[in-house]
């Protein structure tokens, strides 16, 4: 399929999006480290079911401004960027569509622009509202004797020089450690360093990679990152302190729109936090959700592992508005 790109001015920022179809609008906002390019499988379908779909790169990737400075990606910043998208489009509502980092801007943006949300739709990750203290002290106290992936991202430089240094080799052991094709002991071995490792340190390089992500798909991939570098998606990682004490309303805010969630079973997310199942902390954070589909076997990039039943699941939901 070749795609439509358009350049989006948003919140002041220029956002790259592919717009394709006719119909009420679905914004669709990836995570880290991907692309508009994450939802290849899901916007023909889309369209085809009679919706207008504009994927976004997020602030930071591809084609979309790069801005330099951490608190340029704080989820005002984001959620504002998604809304300027509604706007530029011509909407006065949108169905929103996120995965990854792309599910809490989403879930974020239909509470800090309500009226603007008709329905929401978050992948791999639940909205579990504002967290007791800001998350990277969480993840600290939680994975204390360990390593774990946001905690290294935290210094600014570090990450970069590792993942730019082979982008195509980092991208595939990232992708395929989080992967339902990786086997338990794969997917475990970050939690198994120490906290002073490196990210790609013991990730399988898999040869050949799980079908579905093409050596053409990991051409794409590549060229966007070697392109753009990684500072602002990881950028995105140490705003959170900013997020704690800028939206001290999402400790009492639910998501009111009709919403649904979708996961892998495999996701490394769902065991974020050992011994607790996320999956039973989400109801009372919704007013009106419609379904938590767990995707038995897939990993976390359901959207590119699973797109039959992820685009099942998504259109089962839209009929329902």
């Amino acid at each position: 399929m070749d795609y439509k790109y358009e350049t989006l001015t948003a919140n002041g920022t220029r956002i790259r999006a592919v717009v394709e179809g006719t119909g009420p609008l679905c914004v669709l906002v990836h995570g880290w480290p991907e692309s508009w390019y994450s939802w290849r499988h899901q916007i023909g379908p889309l369209v085809d079911a009679g919706y207008r779909i504009c994927a976004i790169d997020v602030r930071g990737y591809g084609g979309s401004d790069k801005p330099a400075a951490i608190e340029a990606y704080a989820m005002k910043e984001l959620t504002s960027d998604v809304a300027g998208v509604i706007d530029a489009m011509g909407a006065d509502q949108a169905i929103l569509i996120g995965h990854d980092w792309g599910a809490p801007i989403v879930w974020v943006t239909s509470i800090l622009h309500r009226a603007r949300v008709k329905a929401v739709v978050g992948l791999s990750v639940p909205f579990l509202g504002r967290p007791p203290m800001p998350p990277i002290d969480l993840w600290k106290q939680v994975h204390k004797d360990r390593f774990f992936y946001q905690i290294y991202f935290q210094e600014p430089g570090v990450a970069e020089r590792e993942l730019e240094a082979d982008v195509r080799t980092a991208l595939r052991k990232v992708y395929f450690a989080a992967s339902g094709d990786a086997s338990k002991e794969e997917q475990g071995a970050m939690a198994r360093k120490p906290p002073t490792s490196a990210l790609l340190q013991g990730l399988t390089d898999p040869k050949p990679f799980p079908a579905w992500l093409t050596e053409a798909d990991l051409d794409y991939f590549t060229a966007e990152f070697e392109r753009s570098g990684f500072r602002g998606p990881l950028n995105r990682y140490r705003a959170q302190g900013i997020d704690f004490e800028a939206l001290p309303q999402l400790a009492e805010e639910k998501i009111t729109q009709p919403a649904l969630f979708v996961a892998g079973s495999r996701d490394p997310v769902l065991r974020f936090v050992p011994k607790v199942n996320i999956l039973d902390l989400m109801d009372r954070h919704y007013d009106d959700l419609r379904g938590k589909v767990v995707i038995e076997g897939a990993g976390h990039w359901i959207q590119q592992e699973r797109p039959e039943a992820v685009n099942v699941a998504v259109l089962d939901f839209l009929k329902t508005l």
